[in-house]
């Protein structure tokens, strides 16, 4: 049975025709633009993805040479496509990088508490749909009085090819209006927002196949299963159970700890989410990062700068005397849950080249990944000896060396670094998924190590001045 996964992505999608053994036998990827129309903002146009999605899954089927038999959808997290009853976009998608809802964000934590907001699975932080949704209630209610249904990306991006109207766990779990522990919308938050439950759409598994869309040039109907987030698909790409996880870096960073029961962060430096299936199936710990390929794009462009001349400055490795880059430019979520923060460079000198520059830039990003890593293993979650590395900004040898040193985990590097579009093809087929093949093993090197935490202790400081909770 031939499968087809869709994922909707931050900053491009990605289409893939997985083989009956579910071996990916042809993909393709097309990017997109995020849009900051005001600082601290992120939104994308909802009809770019659709453009793309649409010309990425035609390629992929014509390299395939054929139709596949379902079709499976993964997408970022978060964000807010407010559509009408024909699922029309009202106004541009506000996504999980966004950082305009602090004042919403704040009411909603001392209205709330800590222990609500823990069944929630996260925080009251900017950029998820309930603190997005207040936002919109208070600035933009002419949208929201029009508003017949509040989607995730993904979702938007199946209906709008035909399937049906749906959300799975994984995604409604990270919305901050779903009680990942019951397994369902929360009234409490529902009531908070002061909105009609209506507006949400029903959760069912991430298999379920109740519906079809239509692709390629002919517009022909297939069969499609709901999909998940992207990091639950990328569990189930990766055949993930309770007591593994992962390291991610693309737009953003996860850092990902399987859970048999939803134990819940009360710290809430850290996400609980459920996993990819059925209600109440599973559930993971993630450190959500955003300083991540966001960051990294923004820096090099500042910099006239491209990933190669940057991966080949860092192949020369981080040396004390290189300046410290904090990479919170659109504030950060784990561990700091602040969207205030924001980035700079420090110990500059007349020595300072734009090598260093560029190395302190992939170190700053690298440096991010750790304290999530640190604040995953704070909670009590250990990971595992061997964490596979997988997502788009992992594929230079230098920067899977630079993760490990920073994180001090041994990372796998897999067959399969685009696992989340993998695992949304699988749920298409409603199959068990294939184990991960790692095709090599990158270990800390202990005197980088060393460097590289005492770099990071200057980088905190430097992110949180003293006096500065």
């Amino acid at each position: 049975m031939t499968t087809l996964g869709i994922d909707l992505g931050t900053g491009s999608v990605k289409a893939a025709v997985l083989d009956d053994a579910g071996v990916i036998v042809a993909q393709a990827s097309q990017a997109y633009r995020v849009l900051a129309p005001e600082p601290g903002w992120a939104e994308s146009d909802p009809a770019q993805w659709l453009s793309a999605a649409r010309s990425v899954v035609g390629q992929a089927m014509g390299a395939a040479g054929s139709v596949p038999q379902a079709v499976g959808f993964s997408g970022q997290m978060h964000g807010v496509v407010v559509v009408d009853a024909s699922f029309t976009p009202l106004r541009p998608a506000i996504l999980w990088a966004d950082g305009r809802s602090v004042d919403e964000s704040a009411r909603m934590a001392a209205d709330l508490g800590t222990s609500q907001l823990s069944r929630l699975g996260s925080p009251a932080v900017t950029g998820f749909a309930a603190s997005t949704i207040a936002w919109l209630l208070a600035h933009e209610p002419d949208v929201m009085s029009r508003a017949a249904h509040v989607l995730q990306p993904k979702d938007w991006l199946r209906v709008s090819l035909g399937g049906p109207l749906a959300t799975d766990p994984s995604d409604a779990s990270g919305t901050l209006m779903y009680d990942v522990v019951a397994g369902g919308w929360s009234s409490v938050m529902i009531d908070w927002l002061g909105v009609d439950g209506t507006l949400l759409p029903p959760v069912l598994a991430s298999t379920d196949r109740s519906g079809s869309v239509r692709i390629g040039e002919s517009g022909i109907e297939v069969p499609c299963a709901v999909g998940g987030a992207d990091t639950a698909c990328a569990l189930a790409g990766l055949g993930l159970g309770p007591g593994s996880g992962f390291v991610a870096v693309g737009s953003g960073a996860q850092v990902v700890r399987v859970m048999a029961v939803p134990e819940l962060d009360a710290t809430l430096r850290t996400h609980t989410f459920a996993t990819a299936g059925p209600v109440g199936e599973g559930w993971y710990r993630i450190g959500a990062v955003q300083s991540s390929g966001l960051t990294l794009t923004a820096a090099l462009a500042w910099l006239g700068a491209s990933i190669p001349e940057a991966a080949a400055a860092l192949a020369e490795g981080i040396r004390p005397s290189d300046p410290v880059f904090v990479p919170y430019l659109s504030g950060e979520r784990t561990p700091f849950m602040d969207p205030t923060m924001r980035g700079s460079w420090h110990r500059l000198s007349l020595a300072t080249d734009r090598k260093a520059l560029l190395r302190s830039v992939l170190e700053g990003v690298a440096q991010a990944v750790a304290l999530g890593v640190e604040a995953v293993q704070g909670s009590g979650d250990a990971l595992p000896d061997v964490v596979p590395l997988i997502g788009g900004g992992t594929h230079d040898p230098a920067f899977q060396q630079l993760l490990a040193d920073a994180t001090g985990l041994t990372l796998a590097i897999t067959d399969a670094p685009d696992s989340a579009v993998v695992g949304a093809a699988l749920l298409a087929a409603g199959a068990r998924p294939r184990p991960i093949v790692s095709v090599r093993e990158v270990s800390p090197e202990p005197d980088a190590a060393d460097l590289l935490r005492l770099r990071r202790g200057m980088m905190v400081g430097f992110a949180r001045p003293e006096g500065q909770t």
